[in-house]
């Protein structure tokens, strides 16, 4: 007597249709076309969680330049002196510190300036 896959094939099948919960027409219905479907939205979506990183950084970047502009200063020679300061922040944690507490932003900005001068 043969065997047959049964409720693994079944449980396999429900869960690819499971994950193509809110496609349209036959990219949900079908199952060699949700395969095709779900294997290109995996692409797509690794290829977007590293953009959305990069944009992140970008954004950063861009806060943290805006800041030192109003400090007079561009954004590297701060960076520059951030490592001649031996100063360990992060672009996302100068950026929030330039939005939630400007005093704290020029204080570093102060010490940056300080550590560019005797360099």
């Amino acid at each position: 007597m043969r065997t047959v896959k049964g409720a693994a094939r079944t449980k396999a099948k429900r869960r690819l249709f499971k994950r193509a919960k809110g496609y349209v027409g036959g990219r949900r219905r079908l199952l060699r076309t949700v395969k095709e479907t779900l294997v290109r939205a995996g692409v797509y979506a690794m290829r977007d969680r590293r953009a959305k990183r990069r944009s992140f950084r970008r954004l950063w970047i861009t806060r943290v330049s805006a800041a030192c502009r109003m400090h007079d200063i561009n954004y590297s020679q701060f960076i520059n002196g951030l490592l001649k300061a031996n100063i360990e922040l992060d672009r996302k944690s100068l950026s929030e510190i330039a939005i939630a507490d400007p005093k704290g932003f020029e204080q570093i900005v102060n010490i940056v300036k300080d550590a560019l001068a005797k360099a």
